[in-house]
């Protein structure tokens, strides 16, 4: 490796760190506030409750910034060698635009990975333990959308589940069956619900109504063996956003929907972000190099970190717009994952040729 490669990636490295560093340290205080307030709400959730659940929420709020961390520290990387006059030195001496862009390329690579392992390693489980954490100290059970709690299709079976505990454990269940000429057949009811892998539920407390034609016959069971395509894969969707969840996970929960005949456009864009998102790390350091050939003195240096800041916050905006534009209006999951990315690369190619061009 070149002496100048291996300067140029101390530096970057170092600024991408600092930056990063710094923005953790910013929104873990943040989220220390956020959750001050709910310490105290009962008797089991103390303080370091609130310290356990920030600092779990950390591989998550790495894998947001990281692209923007790239973005400023290596803005502020290269404009700290263009304010002592460095890059001009190793452009005289015959450094190409292509080789200094191509070096810095291979530097955003690490971080793209770094980001994706991030994502889909540490992430998921780092979450979901944090969430699983605040509802044990809290000791709730996990929120739903709707009073009547979550609803699940699975096949011709409607399923109502009032709490999902935890640990995953089912509370107040009642299972609709319909049959083939889509008329109701039987309204199952249980008082909890274990899962038994690989893909059954032992129920307890069991009332099952079976309607026939024009009576209803009530059977009481003490535990019933119950076989669903509902798994505690689907149920942590409940405690984890989909663009925090594994690219496992998502995939199989699409299918879940998928199979019933349900929409599954917001979780098809997750999962292209998942795949896509870490690249932005690429897109970062091509928009900073332009940033590099200017010369300005140290009040140039913090105009340039102030737009870096800017350009970051517009990147993070955009990322969650056209997500949700594209779950809106039924959108290519693929052109709304890549939309931003694509934008900002445009963006870094004009500048880049507007400044070679001068």
């Amino acid at each position: 490796m070149k002496i100048y490669r291996r300067y140029l990636t101390r530096e970057v490295v170092a600024g991408v760190l600092l930056v990063l560093a710094a923005f953790l340290a910013l929104f873990s205080f943040f989220d220390m506030i956020n959750e001050v307030k709910n310490v105290g709400s009962s008797a089991s959730y103390q303080l370091h409750h609130a310290i356990i659940f920030v600092l779990l929420r950390v591989p998550g709020r790495i894998y947001e910034l990281m692209p923007v961390a790239v973005l400023i520290g290596t803005l502020y990387a290269l404009s700290s060698l263009a304010r002592h006059s460095e890059i001009t030195v190793l452009r005289a001496s015959g450094m190409s635009t292509g080789d200094l862009l191509s070096s810095l390329l291979a530097i955003a690579t690490v971080f793209a990975v770094a980001t994706f392992l991030v994502g889909e390693v540490v992430t998921p489980p780092a979450e979901r333990a944090a969430q699983q954490l605040k509802l044990q100290g809290k000791g709730k059970a996990v929120a739903q959308d709707l009073h009547s709690g979550l609803w699940v299709r699975d096949e011709r079976s409607f399923i109502n589940v009032r709490t999902v505990l935890p640990d995953t454990r089912l509370r107040g269940i009642r299972i609709y069956e319909f049959g083939e000429d889509a008329r109701l057949r039987s309204v199952t009811e249980a008082e909890e619900g274990v899962y038994l892998p690989p893909a059954s539920w032992r129920l307890s407390g069991v009332v099952r109504t079976h309607i026939e034609d024009d009576r209803a016959r009530l059977e009481k069971m003490p535990d019933l063996e119950w076989r669903s395509a509902l798994n505690p894969d689907i149920l942590s969707v409940l405690m984890v956003s989909p663009e925090k969840m594994s690219l496992t996970h998502l995939a199989a929960y699409t299918r879940h929907l998928a199979e019933n005949k349900q929409k599954t456009q917001r979780y098809d864009i997750a999962m292209w972000k998942k795949l896509i998102y870490p690249l932005a790390a690429l897109v970062m350091v091509a928009l900073a190099l332009p940033f590099g050939y200017t010369h300005n003195r140290v009040s140039g240096v913090s105009l340039k970190i102030f737009s870096g800041v800017m350009i970051g916050v517009l990147f993070h905006m955009l990322n969650g717009l056209f997500s949700n534009l594209g779950a809106i209006n039924s959108w290519s999951p693929f052109l709304s994952a890549i939309a931003p990315s694509a934008l900002f690369m445009l963006a870094a190619i004009g500048m880049i040729w507007w400044f070679e061009r001068r």
